[in-house]
């Protein structure tokens, strides 16, 4: 090789270089300061079209339909556990009295006294004591001797414990749904009068999660014994002995059923495939996820078939405009054909086969102008840069992002998913981290539950009151009649 040649050569390594740092900064800056929508303007001559599917000039010989409209801290270790303690009610807290007699009270019954049991409730903005009184009957059995009748105290959630349901509930959907780490919402609490450490708010978490442990493994059978579902993972730190001067990063897998609305997140400490394999170990059917490494085992295996992501790769085309406008932007208008036939069958509430139908009809041309204009255009691009890294990951997984064509159950993408795991990114920017291992264990199982419930729009609290207050006494085997 000539001393030219060598020059020429490291040059171009040297460009590419500089063109991956400043799409590296770039990405770093859009993070931090920019919009974090990935919708794209809108024309000004259609200023009621969805921006995001503008149809390219360049593909007016794509097939579309006409009525299609195309838019554009850590904590101290104690060294022995210290027995619990039960709450101290004030008692300038207002009583709301429930009498529950024996029923039926025999004829000749001398009331001895009552039992009395407190349990705070709440209700939006104020707290109370819902208090159970049970009055005791004596009755003549023989001479000097009675026996003693009185009435059945409700099953609680906690049994022996003096928080209501409804307070529980407001709890963790403070947490888990507004985001309100445990001490902010002692904090709350305290300005209205009652004090609650936030070691007993997270000995009835714990409690209540022990609980909704059968239910957790019944959904996680339920959703693997179906035939269609999305994953992904998230982060989670949390503080553990191994890592003293730093949280551990552990992950939450979130799995998800569009069939049936079903969510289960499963913690995991690590990243790794193992957590995966292991949670669809027997699952058969389709398996939606996005390009990452980790759930290739399962996209290989019998009986697997997988699906891929059209929202990835349309983020990265999305990265891209900023090194290549012009074909970052042509990309972006075939996916935006692509959305547009997808949601005109939702807008016609299209069943299954029909949606089908109207893909294959409609959306395989589309996919086929665009495969074809990326083998096109792929020889003409640098691997490393930010529009050859977008054709790159779209190529590679071309056969995948194309298997939702034949079952009209499927999506699209992957963002149900991405939705399910959302609220779990906000309350770590709150919360911050989980205390243990075990704590991790119960945000799963809690997350579980609020992420099935908004899948299925339902009142979380009006459920989670539901859920609560039946659970105790209801058949084990039967549990997932209490879904929302």
């Amino acid at each position: 090789m000539s001393e030219l040649e060598e020059v020429k050569r490291i040059n171009d390594q040297q460009a590419q270089r500089i063109l991956e740092l400043e799409f590296q900064l770039k990405e770093l800056k859009r993070l931090i300061f920019g919009a974090k929508s990935e919708k794209r303007k809108s024309d000004p001559a259609h200023p009621n079209q969805l921006s995001l599917f503008d149809l390219p000039n360049e593909t007016e010989d794509v097939e579309v339909p006409s009525h299609v409209e195309v838019p554009a801290h850590k904590r101290k270790q104690t060294k022995e556990k210290k027995k619990p303690l039960r709450l101290e009610i004030p008692e300038d807290l207002e009583r709301r009295t429930q009498v529950i007699e024996p029923d039926p009270i025999p004829e000749g019954a001398v009331n001895i006294g009552t039992e009395v049991t407190e349990v705070l409730e709440y209700e939006p903005g104020k707290l109370y004591v819902r208090r159970i009184e049970r009055p005791k009957y004596a009755i003549p059995v023989a001479p000097g001797e009675a026996k003693i009748i009185i009435g059945d105290l409700p099953s609680m959630i906690i049994p022996k414990g003096n928080a209501g349901v409804s307070l529980l509930v407001f709890l963790f959907v403070s947490k888990f749904v507004d985001h309100l780490p445990f001490h902010r919402i002692a904090k709350i609490l305290a300005r209205n009068g009652i004090k609650i450490p936030e070691s007993t708010i997270n000995g009835w978490f714990a409690a209540v999660c022990k609980y909704l442990e059968i239910l957790y493994d019944q959904m996680i059978e339920e959703i693997t014994r179906g035939d269609y579902v999305c994953a992904d993972e998230t982060g989670l730190p949390v503080l553990t002995k191994d890592s003293p001067k730093a949280a551990h990063k552990g992950y939450l897998w979130a799995y998800y059923s569009p069939v049936n609305k079903l969510v289960v997140f499963d913690y995991q400490p690590g990243r790794g495939k193992a957590a995966p394999n292991a949670f669809l170990k027997d699952f058969q059917g389709f398996l939606q996820v996005d390009g990452y490494a980790g759930y290739n085992d399962l996209a290989r295996k019998e009986g697997v078939t997988a699906l891929g992501c059209l929202a990835h790769a349309r983020r990265k085309f999305e990265h891209a405009k900023d090194n290549d406008a012009k074909r970052a932007n042509k990309a972006l208008d075939f996916i935006g054909a692509l959305y547009a036939i997808e949601a005109k069958a939702r807008e016609d509430k299209m069943n299954t086969q029909e949606r089908k139908a109207y893909r294959l009809e409609y959306a395989t041309p589309v996919w086929d102008a665009f495969e074809a204009w990326l083998e096109a255009e792929r020889n003409s691009l640098l691997p490393q840069s930010a529009i050859g890294k977008a054709f790159g990951y779209t190529l590679e997984f071309w056969n995948r992002l194309k298997v939702y064509l034949q079952d009209g159950h499927l999506e699209i993408d992957n963002n149900l998913i991405e939705n399910t795991i959302r609220p779990v990114a906000l309350g770590r920017k709150n919360f911050m981290f989980a205390g243990s291992h075990e704590g991790a264990k119960r945000t799963a199982i809690m997350y579980t539950m609020l992420g099935t419930c908004k899948a299925r729009e339902a009142n979380p609290t009006q459920w989670m009151t539901e859920l609560l207050s039946k659970l105790p006494d209801h058949p084990a085997n039967r549990v997932l009649e209490l879904l929302p």
